[in-house]
Order: C-alpha cells, then structure tokens, then sequence
C-alpha cells in the first residue's frame, strides 16, 4: 500500500471531517483531500482499471459497489457509510467533462451539455447531494463548465436551488477557475472549481502562493528515474529536436523562428508540444496521439512516473493498465497538491481550522536548472515541405457556439 506524504490517517477521529468521493478514477482529489483533514469514507468510479489502481494504492479506502453512479444514486444512503443524515462534511467530485469541453462548446451553448447523454453522471451525483445533505459539495471540471453566457455551473445553481427548497436546506453555489500552477503544481492546468456551501455561505478561494515563483517542470523531473521510458514514434517525431524547449510546431511557420513548415495555427495547440526545463510543464492530456505534448526535452514522451510527478502525485504512487490507461488515468486526475490547497480553504471555513505547515504535497524549487539545449537543423526528410502555407483564417478562439 502506498504511503502518502502527510501523516492524515494516523489521525483519524469521530470529529474528522467525512468525505465521500465520486469520479474518484486515479484518487487525485482524495489523496489531497485526505492530506487537509478529511477521512474518506468511501470513492465511487465506474472505470474498472482506475478501480485496480485505487486498491493497488490504497486498500484501506472502501471502493463501493455498485460501480456506476446513476445505480449508486438510487440505494446509497448515509446509514451505508456508517453516518447520520446531514452529517457527511464534504461530497466531492470531477464529474466527466467531455459535454463541457472546448469542443462540446464549439458546437452548441454551454447548457446544451447538462442535457447530453454523457451528462447523466453529473444528474446521479446531484441526486446524492439531496440524499446525504453533506456540509460542502466540491465540484472540479473544464473550465468549460463555468464559462459563457449560459453555463453549467448556472444551471446546476438553479438545480441547488430547487435542493434548498425541498429540503429546506441553504446552499450557495460559488464558482472559479483556478491555474494549479499558482499554487505549485509543476504544471499550468486551469480547471472550473464549484462550491455549494449548505449553512449559506460564500467560499473564500485560497490565494494563488505561486503566481510569481512557480515550481517548474525540472522541480519535478530532475529525480524520476528513467525506467520505461517510452520512446518517440509517429511520421513527425524526428522533428522534435528541431523545436525549442517550450515550444510547439509554430516554431516552425512564418511567424515562428524555424523554417516555415506548417502554416500558422493550422494545427492543435499540442502538436510537437515540449517542455521547457524552467517553466511549469503545458497541461497533460487523457488521450495524447504519437505527436501530441507535451514531450520530454529530450524529445520523447513522458513517462508514466514523470506524468505523475507533473500532477503531484507521490513518487511511489502506482498506475495499473497499458500505457494507453495510465496516461488517461493521470491526464484525468486532478493534481493531490491542487486538491489540499481547496481542501484546507474549505476546513479553514466551516470548521476554522488554521494551517502553518505547507502542503504535504509541496514540490520544491531547485536551486539551479539547467540551460536549454539548443534546437538542431531540421532533418532532411522535411526539407521539401519548407514553403508558402496558408495561416489559418480564424482568431484562434474556435467559432461561435450556436444558440440552440
């Protein structure tokens, strides 16, 4: 069984505040929670080698049965968690965020996506917020979830709403985007954070610690061993060393400093995407192809460790399945260190607890990081695309959603 960085579980007393986990997959969101103060009592997750890599971790924590949510909302009941009801301190949960995506929003207004298929998860996890009443209900999503004129977190106030008053119950929605690297995940990673407070209040947000000092990338990759490894493939990956640490394929368009290879913006952000040594690593992402970043500076894909590292997991945290399901596991996962700092802003609230220590889950600044290594001369094989390429015509920003 793994080991966590902080001491929590040694701890644990009937007043410990109780939180119950939905989504949990890989147990980011508990392991820093469980870091702040809570003892969870139970995670949810549907996904069957997410279920493996919990227990491989942490058999200590109850895995409940049955999987699926929309079934878990219809028998679980606070008596099942050994709790009275109202006595649950925090629900938590990142619900699945593909109806709320950039994509998902390109498509159709925000609202659309409460109403889409893959949205039902989100309508079983409401249902559990009316059964066990908790104190606190945390949600974590794109930030997507949050945004336009007409979005999800709106709608799911309105739905909070209708709990208070069936319930007579009192909770206040808040919502922000937060950037994990403010607060020293080695990673820039905006993600939509919604609060319901049941005694009416409003959530004070932590204050960004990292904003102007961030940990970077070589913080937390200068100590992963180099085991597995994987290594580059795909028709673009002999370009990669001709690309700057930090950079992507604009490099090499006519407003990059490279040789004009691809017009600009006419690929996904990502592509050929690399890591700098000395700044937070670019967001990871659940399903990466063979030319999606972000690459390693040595000009290979990550590995499974550092992944985890860039996330703030423990070094010792283990991830079950192929390559292909570790790397959605961990690119689904929210950052533990992330987690903490929203977990010790919410006890810092309803139950005034004060913290002096840092984070269990803090990654430290190295004295010194290493110069970049330059960019190579492009290979020979990509010479004869060197010309003219059309920039793409839009701002960048995608089209309009459509108001249906």
């Amino acid at each position: 069984m793994t080991a966590t960085p902080a001491d929590s579980r040694q701890h644990l007393t009937a007043s410990t505040p109780k939180a119950l986990s939905a989504f949990s997959g890989l147990g980011g969101l508990d392991l820093g929670l469980e870091a702040a103060g809570f003892e969870v009592l139970g995670c949810i997750e549907h996904d069957q080698v997410a279920r493996r890599s919990l227990k491989l971790n942490r058999d200590d924590w109850r895995i409940i049965d049955p999987p699926d949510i929309t079934a878990v909302a219809e028998v679980l009941q606070p008596s099942d968690l050994g709790l009275k009801p109202s006595e649950l301190t925090l629900l938590c949960g990142a619900p699945p965020c593909q109806p709320y995506s950039k994509a998902a929003m390109w498509a159709r207004n925000a609202w659309a996506g409460f109403d889409d298929d893959r949205a039902k998860p989100l309508l079983s996890y409401l249902k559990l917020v009316e059964t066990f009443l908790p104190r606190v209900v945390l949600m974590e999503n794109v930030p997507g979830f949050v945004t336009g004129p007409r979005s999800v977190a709106q709608r799911v106030a309105e739905e909070f709403e209708s709990i208070n008053e069936r319930t007579r119950s009192n909770y206040v929605v808040s919502s922000a985007i937060l950037d994990a690297a403010d607060f020293g995940v080695p990673q820039r990673r905006r993600r939509a954070i919604v609060v319901a407070i049941r005694d009416g209040l409003d959530m004070v947000w932590p204050e960004p610690t990292h904003a102007h000092a961030p940990v970077r990338a070589w913080d937390a990759l200068h100590a992963v061993g180099q085991e597995d490894v994987p290594s580059p493939v795909g028709k673009w990956v002999d370009l990669l060393p001709s690309i700057p640490e930090g950079s992507n394929y604009l490099w090499h368009t006519s407003r990059g400093g490279g040789l004009p290879i691809f017009g600009y913006r006419t690929r996904y952000w990502s592509f050929l995407l690399k890591l700098a040594k000395d700044e937070p690593s670019w967001t990871l992402l659940a399903q990466p192809g063979p030319s999606v970043g972000p690459f390693h500076w040595d000009n290979r894909p990550l590995s499974a460790a550092e992944a985890l590292r860039l996330q703030s997991f423990p070094a010792d945290w283990l991830v079950e399945g192929n390559r292909r399901e570790q790397i959605r596991q961990i690119g689904n996962a929210t950052p533990p260190l992330l987690a903490e700092v929203i977990g010790r802003a919410l006890l810092a609230l309803v139950h005034n607890r004060e913290f002096k220590d840092p984070p269990a889950f803090a990654i430290s600044r190295q004295a010194e990081v290493p110069i970049a290594t330059p960019p190579k001369d492009v290979p020979k094989q990509f010479r004869h695309l060197v010309g003219e390429h059309p920039d793409h015509p839009g701002t960048g920003a995608g089209p309009r959603p459509r108001s249906d």
